[in-house]
């Protein structure tokens, strides 16, 4: 797709044309483009390392946040897109996680594969939302009839997860069935986007119960511990663990500092949320948590939000990631929805032209993953497996269409 903004009608840039339908249309398409003919693994699953051009690498490994993202790519495609034949590709994921990742004889999930043989046998509640978010997508597609394998993952979560006392799930269990002490927000985080999904796949209330109840503990109990922003990494009684990492900041799973991206991955929800089960606190909060992270993040010189700010406030990480851009687009689109402040637009057109011109592959489609600050790139790797399969990217695209105009 070659964009140009006066291929449409001036009267649209009151909003800006990057909140037009058809752009975002077309941009879904863009990043569904790259992967279509490429990513089914006619042998099982999905093809998940690719370099910029589309060609692969490390063929053999599959890990299940990829496999369980991409199920959801083409599931919400099929519908957002009206293209049925996606569905195929959606089940063809579904069969897999539940053929190969998922281990009959342990009831539990391989993390990750090698050659479709379980190569790291670790429990992660992380990799357990995202096969919570893979049957709502599926259900909510039709590609399942019934609610059974939601329902099911909820208690697998519920037995091996959930710490009651504190309202909100644990992270890891080693192969030897070992509950590790570290908590920490993200899986949290991505457990309420998935229980907000499977309400809406099901409407089911156990599951809009369970995300208000993550979401209240997360962004006020928690938030309340470190200046109302979301910290990353908790002890096993939840208080704030301020040096997990302090020596990784770049970690792909946890690194150290305050992540703008979940700042306003958490606005985003709450939004969401909001919209089920209004609540003013909770656009009161999605309102500081992306305005936090937006004065702390933009970089005024090179645009975009950078990874990571310390308590102090200074940046700890100047890398700028597709998904932290995407996640905050759609966030400032909801705002915009919700509060009519054109402040949040701004927002949203300041970062969509920033990753038109930087992290939207124009050449070959879909996003780089992660540039320096200077937004020169590190590798030619679009994607790989548990970092990138454009699934933030896309579904922020979905997520501002679902808004139904602005």
């Amino acid at each position: 797709m070659n964009f140009q903004q006066t291929d449409f009608q001036t009267e649209h840039f009151l909003l800006g044309p990057f909140l037009l339908e058809p752009f975002l249309l077309e941009q879904s398409q863009q990043i569904l483009g790259f992967y279509d003919n490429r990513v089914v693994d006619p042998s099982g699953g999905y093809f998940q390392n690719f370099y910029d051009d589309g060609s692969l690498f490390d063929p053999r490994f599959k890990q299940l946040v990829s496999s369980t993202r991409i199920v959801v790519n083409y599931a919400r495609a099929a519908m957002v897109l009206d293209k049925p034949e996606y569905l195929t590709i959606a089940k063809h994921g579904l069969d897999y996680i539940e053929l190969a990742h998922w281990q009959a004889h342990s009831q539990s999930y391989a993390w990750t594969l090698r050659d479709h043989k379980p190569q790291d046998m670790t429990q992660q509640a992380y990799g357990y939302a995202f096969v919570l978010l893979a049957y709502a997508a599926a259900r909510k597609a039709g590609i399942i009839e019934n609610d059974d394998k939601l329902l099911t993952t909820y208690n697998l979560l519920e037995q091996r997860f959930w710490q009651v006392n504190f309202g909100l799930y644990a992270d890891e269990i080693d192969e030897q069935g070992v509950l590790s002490d570290y908590r920490g927000q993200n899986a949290n985080m991505h457990l309420c986007e998935a229980m907000l999904a499977a309400y809406e796949a099901t409407r089911n209330e156990v599951f809009l119960e369970r995300a208000k109840l993550i979401a209240t503990n997360i962004c006020q109990r928690q938030a309340d511990l470190t200046d109302g922003l979301v910290w990353e990494h908790y002890t096993t009684d939840f208080k704030p663990d301020w040096d997990y990492n302090k020596d990784d900041p770049k970690n792909l799973y946890r690194p150290w500092g305050f992540q703008p991206g979940h700042q306003t991955e958490w606005a985003k929800l709450l939004l969401q949320l909001n919209r089920h089960a209004p609540q003013q606190w909770l656009v009161e909060k999605a309102k500081y948590l992306f305005d936090r992270a937006f004065e702390k993040s933009w970089d005024a010189e090179h645009g975009g939000l950078i990874y990571g700010f310390d308590p102090q406030n200074n940046w700890c990480d100047e890398d700028k990631y597709f998904w932290v851009q995407a996640e905050s687009f759609a966030a400032a689109a909801s705002l915009h929805q919700a509060t009519g402040e054109q402040r949040y637009l701004d927002n949203y057109n300041a970062l969509w032209q920033y990753c038109w011109d930087n992290f939207v592959d124009h050449t070959h489609g879909a996003w780089f993953r992660v540039l320096r600050r200077n937004n020169s790139k590190y590798s030619n790797e679009k994607s790989a497996a548990g970092a990138k399969c454009d699934y933030h990217t896309l579904g922020a695209c979905f997520d501002v269409l679902a808004l139904g105009g602005l």
